[in-house]
């Protein structure tokens, strides 16, 4: 695995992290222990600079990331025959 890769599924997995957090907060749940190690990185302040970003440069980021978002769709097929 390259590391831009790495990059990529470390962030979306410690945003996912936040978004569930975020939900069981509104709903009443008990908040899991503080982060500790490379984890607090991550989570207090990888996470709230990424939202802190505005919506175009964190877009630009997240193009220039391997992924399945690289993935473009074949073109067409050439029609074959005489067109109607």
């Amino acid at each position: 695995m390259s590391l831009t890769q790495w990059v990529r599924r470390t962030s979306e997995h410690y945003l996912m992290v936040e978004a569930m957090d975020t939900i069981g907060e509104k709903l009443g749940a008990n908040r899991p222990p503080a982060p500790r190690g490379v984890e607090r990185f991550w989570r207090e302040v990888y996470v709230p600079v990424f939202h802190r970003l505005p919506v175009k440069l964190r877009a630009a980021m997240i193009a220039r990331m391997p992924g399945s978002h690289r993935k473009s769709w074949p073109p067409p097929p050439r029609p074959k025959g005489p067109v109607f």
